[in-house]
């Protein structure tokens, strides 16, 4: 493991019970608890940002491809490849 740093931090006594009662059923000691949950919470904090930004860019996508629906454009497409050249037009 990497080096480690001694922090302090403060808890609800409700939340440090919580977390006494699962070192005892895990047979393991607080840091290893609180490092495992900060572990989860950063994971799950980048789930919920690569989400956004996905979402982001389908917004906008489905933008672009309205305006493109609505003028018309698609009629002027043979190919995959036109298609293509027609949305890096509107970048």
């Amino acid at each position: 493991m990497a080096e480690s740093k001694r922090i302090i931090i403060s808890l609800p006594d409700s939340l440090l019970r919580e977390v006494d009662d699962i070192v005892e059923v895990e047979k393991r000691n607080r840091s290893e608890c609180i490092r495992e949950a900060m572990r989860l919470y950063i994971r799950e904090r980048k789930k919920i940002q690569i989400r956004e930004t996905m979402k982001k860019g389908y917004r906008e996508m489905g933008a672009i491809n309205l305006a493109l629906a609505e003028t018309g454009i698609y009629s002027d497409f043979q190919t995959l490849e036109g298609y293509v050249a027609k949305l890096a037009e509107c970048e």
